[in-house]
C-alpha cells in the first residue's frame, strides 16, 4: 500500500472532470492533478457518445424549459439561463481550438438545426406562443416559427412524409443548433491535460474517502486489473463520479448530502444508419412530453454525428434497472438505501405515480410499440430500419424538502462540503452542456481566495464574457456568438438575424 499527496484529486473520467482538469492544469500549472477512473477508458459512462443524445442544449427546442405560467404566460427565464450557460461552454471550447488543444472542431461539435414540433390545435398554440416569447429576447431572434406543412418539410422532411394533409402541426426552427459528440470532447481535454503533466490513471477505483486531522483527505482506491490498494492524500477532492458520486460523497462523511437519494433509470433508442433516411434528417426535432409526464419523457428524433459516422436516434424510452452507472451493478440502488433517505424516497414515489406508469410503460414496450411512437414523429418509419440501442444511465436527484419529503430534481447540483476541500456533482440533463459553468462554481466554492486572480489573469481570455451578462448586452452576445461560429467552424451564423 502506497501512500503519495497531490494538491487536486479528480474522481470520475467523464465531462465535467475533464473540463475541471483542463481549467485546473492551465490557472495553476504547479500544481498536482491527477484524477482516477474506474474503468479502463475515460467517457466510457454518460459522456460516451452513444450513451447520450448529444444535443447542445441551449434551450433552442426543450420545451420544458419554456413552461405556461398559471396566467397563460410563456416563462422563458430559465431557457435564457441554459442559453447563456451553453455559450459559456461554447468560448471555452473555442478558445482551446484556437490554442491547438482541440483538434479540428468537427471532431466534437457539428451544426444541426434545432426544431421543436408539436401536434394538435391546443400545443400548435403553445408553440406559437412560446416563439413569440422567446423571439422577444436576443438570444432567440432567429428562431423561425412555421404551421404549414410545406415550410416545415423543408426543414425536416421525414416529418411530413406520408402525414395526413389534415393534421394539426407545428414548428420552430433554430439554425443555429449543434450535435455534440461529448464523448470526443472528453477524451481531447484529457489528452491535453496529461501533455500538459496531468495524471490520468484509469481502471483504479476509489472505496473510500477520509478527511483526516491533518485536513488532507485520505483517498482509498483499488486497481481493477492488480486488484493492489493504494492510499492518496489530497487537498482538495472533486467528484465528478456520475451516479455514484453521491456514495463517494456519504462515503466522506458529506452532510450535505444528508436525506439525499438516487432514482436510477436506464434509456433506450431506436437507431438507424439506413442512408435514405440520414440523408434526409440532419436536424435535431423535439417534442412534448405527454401531460403530467416527467422532463426525461420529451421525445426527440436527432441527427447524431458520433466517431464521424452519421446516425439518427429517436427515443429515450426508459427503464428501471437499478443500476447508478451503466457499468455499475444491480446492487447500486439497494446498496445506497439508509434511514435518512427512505423516507425522502418512498414519498417521491407517492407523489410522481406519473413517473412510475411512465417507467412502467416503457420498460413493456415492444419494437413494434416503440416505432409506432416513432411514426408520431416520421409516420414514414418502417420497423426495419431501426434497432434498439441502450443507452447511458440517469440517476435523478430525490432531496429531502423542509418538511422531510422527497422531491425529484431534474437539473444539475454541485455540492460542497462546508470547508470548501469537497466537492461533488449530481444530476443529469442539461450537465455535459454546461460542463464549463459548472466547473468554474466548484472552482469558485472550493478556491475563493484565487478567483479574483484566476479570472483577472486567465479565464477572461478563454471566456470573453466571463464577467458579462450576455442575456443584458445584445451587442456583446452578437460578438460572441460570431467568434463562436467562426472557431468552431459552424455552417450557420449563431448570431441573430436581421428580422
Amino acid at each position: 500500500m502506497t501512500r503519495e499527496t497531490t494538491d487536486v484529486l479528480l474522481i470520475g473520467g467523464g465531462i465535467v472532470s475533464a473540463t475541471l482538469a483542463s481549467l485546473i492544469a492551465r490557472l495553476e500549472p504547479s500544481w498536482s492533478v491527477e484524477v482516477f477512473e474506474r474503468l479502463d477508458d475515460v467517457a466510457a459512462e454518460a459522456s460516451n457518445g452513444w450513451n447520450n443524445a448529444g444535443t447542445g442544449h441551449a434551450a433552442l427546442c426543450e420545451l420544458n424549459y419554456t413552461p405556461r405560467t398559471r396566467n397563460g404566460s410563456i416563462e422563458i427565464t430559465k431557457a435564457v439561463d441554459v442559453h447563456e450557460q451553453f455559450l459559456i461552454t461554447a468560448q471555452y471550447w473555442s478558445s482551446l481550438v484556437k490554442e491547438g488543444a482541440l483538434a479540428a472542431p468537427s471532431t466534437f461539435i457539428n451544426s444541426t438545426p434545432h426544431l421543436a414540433f408539436v401536434r394538435g390545435d391546443a400545443d400548435r398554440d403553445f408553440l406559437a406562443a412560446r416563439h413569440e416569447a422567446l423571439t422577444s429576447h436576443h438570444f432567440f431572434q432567429s428562431m423561425d416559427y412555421s404551421a404549414d406543412s410545406t415550410t416545415i418539410e423543408q426543414w425536416a422532411p421525414l416529418l411530413t412524409r406520408d402525414r395526413r394533409t389534415d393534421e394539426s402541426i407545428a414548428a420552430t426552427y433554430a439554425a443555429e443548433g449543434t450535435d455534440v459528440d461529448f464523448g470526443s470532447i472528453t477524451r481531447q481535454l484529457f489528452e491535453d491535460f496529461t501533455r500538459r503533466g496531468g495524471g490520468l490513471h484509469t481502471h483504479t477505483e476509489v472505496t473510500a474517502l477520509h478527511r483526516g486531522t491533518d485536513g488532507l483527505w485520505q483517498v482509498r482506491s483499488r486497481d481493477r486489473t492488480s486488484g493492489a490498494v493504494s492510499v492518496k492524500r489530497a487537498r482538495t477532492v472533486l467528484v465528478g463520479a456520475g451516479g455514484w458520486a453521491l456514495k463517494l460523497l456519504r462515503s466522506a462523511g458529506a452532510t450535505e448530502v444528508r436525506g439525499y437519494g438516487l432514482l436510477p433509470v436506464s434509456g433506450t433508442f431506436l437507431s438507424t444508419t439506413a442512408p435514405e433516411i440520414v440523408d434526409q434528417h440532419q436536424v435535431k426535432v423535439y417534442g412534448k412530453a405527454p401531460i403530467g409526464a416527467p422532463p426525461m419523457s420529451m421525445p426527440h428524433l436527432d441527427a447524431r454525428i458520433i466517431d464521424g459516422q452519421r446516425s439518427v436516434l429517436f427515443g429515450p424510452f426508459a427503464g428501471a434497472i437499478p443500476k447508478f452507472l451503466k457499468n455499475g451493478s444491480i446492487w447500486d440502488l439497494a446498496g445506497s438505501l439508509r434511514a435518512d433517505n427512505l423516507w425522502p424516497l418512498t414519498t417521491m414515489g407517492v407523489k410522481n405515480l406519473n413517473l412510475v406508469s411512465l417507467l412502467a410503460r416503457d420498460l413493456l414496450a415492444t419494437h413494434a410499440s416503440k416505432v409506432t411512437a416513432l411514426q408520431a414523429f416520421a409516420p414514414s418509419a418502417n420497423e426495419t430500419d431501426w434497432q434498439a440501442i441502450v443507452a447511458g444511465q440517469r440517476a435523478q436527484i430525490v432531496k429531502p424538502d423542509t418538511k422531510g419529503r422527497g422531491v425529484l430534481q431534474f437539473g444539475t447540483e454541485v455540492i460542497t462540503s462546508a470547508e470548501g476541500t469537497l466537492a461533488g456533482v449530481l444530476g443529469a440533463s442539461p450537465g455535459a452542456s454546461t460542463a464549463v459553468p459548472i466547473a468554474l462554481e466548484i472552482l469558485r466554492r472550493c478556491f475563493p481566495q484565487h478567483v479574483e486572480a484566476w479570472e483577472t489573469a486567465t479565464l477572461i481570455d478563454y471566456i470573453p464574457s466571463l464577467r458579462t451578462s450576455l442575456a443584458s448586452d445584445p451587442a456583446f452576445t452578437e460578438q460572441v456568438k460570431e467568434a463562436i461560429t467562426s472557431s468552431l467552424d459552424l455552417d450557420q451564423p449563431l448570431a441573430g438575424k436581421d428580422r
